[in-house]
């Protein structure tokens, strides 16, 4: 069985087969999603946020990563390394802190621009 995963902000789509790990799915739509330890939970550098909705379309999350995670399980985020899809859902990836500060940055210089212009 085939399901289909989106990836926000980009919108990126993949269709994998049913137990594809949420990184492995990243991989094949173009996302990036950061990790250094190639999927074995030990850098935690591959989180995602799930609605409650999406939640239930991942494997549940195994004791270990419950345990690497903590509270934060309950505020939607999980491993992208430890979630296997089980159904159609999607997943926000968070942008990536250098970008974020460029793209305020680029945002900030746009808007004196517009500022000047006035």
């Amino acid at each position: 069985m085939n399901h289909e995963i989106i990836f926000n902000p980009t919108g990126k789509k993949a269709v994998v087969s049913h137990g594809t790990s949420v990184l492995a799915a990243a991989h094949r739509a173009g996302v990036h999603i950061p990790t250094r330890c190639g999927g074995k939970m030990g850098c935690l550098m591959c989180k995602v946020h799930v609605d409650e909705a999406a939640g239930k379309r991942l494997s549940r999350p195994a004791e270990s990563e419950k345990r690497k995670l903590g509270s934060l399980i309950q505020q939607g985020v999980r491993l992208a390394c430890q979630s296997k899809i089980e159904g159609n859902l999607t997943v926000s990836v968070p942008e990536d802190k250098l970008k974020a500060a460029i793209r305020k940055q680029l945002e900030a210089a746009r808007q004196e621009d517009e500022d000047e212009l006035w």
